[in-house]
């Protein structure tokens, strides 16, 4: 089994007695790395803190820099080696919004952050508190439970034309089945009632039709959980229309990014959300908006989202109690009228407060609950425990053909014409030319003058016979077509698995 706790932090809290088990403050001390991040990061990060501090929530802050001055160092990444080593001792990182530069040359440390600590499982409740926040889905409850590593973030991507480039849509199946039965354990531990998985496998039939084909494997084994699917478009159509209709939603990577901001928003403020990054050895906690440096300094930043990026973390490393203590604080707020410039209302706000005097205010209400949102409650609350992936049975993998992609931009740019030169590199190699597409689209042959076509050509060869082909056919087919003066800028091998195509089909394949 694989805990979401980092095993640093549980090994350190065995000795130290950090369980949560020790009422005295100081032996529960957790281990936390802190970055107060750029633009209002310092600010909402203070106001976090003190609150943190005044409900008692035993913590060893460990504050570390990243982001903004970190790049300007020279870290193309925004992040130093010190501060890995401190997050890799403590496990959990509560950190601030980050600005990353504009222009080549800088990765988003979001990214790295993420994929760097296996931090696979991206846990974004969204909540709407109306009438005290207005929204228009008064008791919406959504929980966005969103693939974190994989898919288009990969960011692989490659200008491969004058024209035309290219961006790798990654998806695996241990990658899906974590996040899949992550969501599923979720529903399971929070009593929530259904799981719904959007997708686009009507179009990415392999790796959109992957996520959908583990989420239907791993859904019958939680018989009390109801599950659905929805095509991405529909979906969410459906989810800015009627989102009570939704529960838990698990999808992949960037489907997860969009439908998470529109979530949050529909509640009633972006500003509100908060989220959880979890992996098997680590997790990072913070708000979902960004740095927003046009309102840096002003104290007038909201620092909600990260307040309640602070309640996951405490639930995460063992303090339940408090976590409730400190989430009752903030509704009880919110449901009396003391609000941040972003989200106040003379029709139901009595309080205009900054950055720091919402933090009092929360303060002052330490110990009390709402009268009228539903009081949070994590009592007994435990880090969910998750089995590990097992390796799937090797299928028996046959080559049957190549991609080849071409760059190539002649007058009038004729398929017919790029086809002459490709049959006649592929004779006397026991190979033949099937098919020639152009952004996908089939132009020969049997092609359409109408169609619009670039200088980037796909050009599928398979075996004379319809059986497989070998690598050696391969390599000397390519030699023949550079031999023809044709670029080639990309291949991709044609392979079955078990019989059954490992690649999406062209048009009368």
């Amino acid at each position: 089994m694989i805990s979401t706790l980092a095993p640093a932090y549980a090994v350190e809290n065995a000795a130290s007695g950090r369980d949560g088990s020790c009422p005295s403050a100081a032996a529960a001390k957790t281990a936390v790395t802190v970055v107060r991040g750029d633009g209002i990061g310092p600010e909402i990060m203070e106001a976090t803190l003190r609150l943190l501090e005044a409900a008692q929530a035993g913590l060893d802050l460990r504050q570390v820099e990243m982001g903004k001055a970190v790049y300007e160092r020279g870290h193309s990444a925004g992040i130093e080696p010190s501060a890995w080593d401190s997050i890799r001792q403590t496990g959990v990182l509560l950190k601030g919004p980050i600005t990353t530069p504009q222009g080549g040359g800088y990765k988003s440390l979001n990214v790295t952050l993420r994929k760097t600590l296996g931090l696979y499982a991206n846990v974004r409740p969204c909540v709407a508190y109306d009438p005290f926040v207005a929204s228009r889905f008064p008791g919406m409850d959504v929980v966005i439970v969103r693939e974190n590593e994989e898919d288009t973030y990969a960011g692989i991507e490659h200008r491969q034309t004058a024209e035309v480039t290219q961006c790798l849509k990654l998806i695996s199946r241990p990658g899906c089945e974590r996040i899949v039965r992550y969501a599923f354990e979720y529903a399971k531990a929070y009593g929530r009632k259904k799981v719904s998985c959007f997708t686009k496998d009507n179009i990415m039939k392999a790796t959109d039709g992957l996520f959908h084909k583990v989420f239907d494997e791993i859904a019958p084994q939680y018989p009390d959980i109801e599950n659905e699917h929805w095509i991405i478009d529909i979906g969410a159509a459906r989810l800015a229309d009627t989102p009570n209709d939704f529960d838990v939603i698990v999808t992949p990577n960037l489907y997860g990014d969009i439908l998470s901001d529109i979530a949050a928003q529909i509640t009633g403020s972006v500003g509100l959300g908060g989220s959880a990054n979890i992996g098997p050895t680590a997790a990072m906690f913070e708000a979902i908006h960004g740095s927003a440096p046009t309102i840096a300094g002003q104290d007038v930043a909201n620092p909600s989202g990260l307040i309640l990026a602070a309640v996951q973390m405490l639930t995460h490393v063992g303090k339940p109690e408090v976590a409730e203590r400190v989430h009752n604080a903030w509704l009880r707020t919110i449901e009396d009228g003391v609000h941040t410039p972003d989200v106040y209302d003379g029709s139901v706000s009595r309080q205009r407060v900054g950055t720091q005097a919402f933090a009092d205010a929360l303060a002052e209400r330490l110990g009390e609950s709402p009268k009228k949102l539903a009081p949070a409650s994590y009592a007994g609350r435990k880090p969910l425990d998750l089995p590990a992936t097992q390796p799937a049975a090797k299928p028996k993998k046959e080559l049957v053909g190549v991609d080849v992609f071409i760059d190539w931009d002649r007058p009038g740019r004729k398929p017919e014409m790029l086809a002459i030169f490709l049959q006649s590199a592929a004779q006397h190699l026991g190979m033949k030319l099937k098919m020639i597409t152009n952004r996908g689209v089939k132009v020969w042959p049997e092609g359409l003058p109408e169609t619009f076509c670039t200088d980037h050509w796909r050009c599928r060869f398979v075996a004379l016979d319809g059986g497989p082909v070998t690598h050696g056919q391969v390599t000397a087919l390519l030699g023949r077509i550079a031999r023809q003066g044709l670029d080639f800028i990309k291949t991709e091998h044609l392979c079955t698995f078990d019989g059954q195509p490992g690649y999406s089909m062209g048009q009368g394949e």
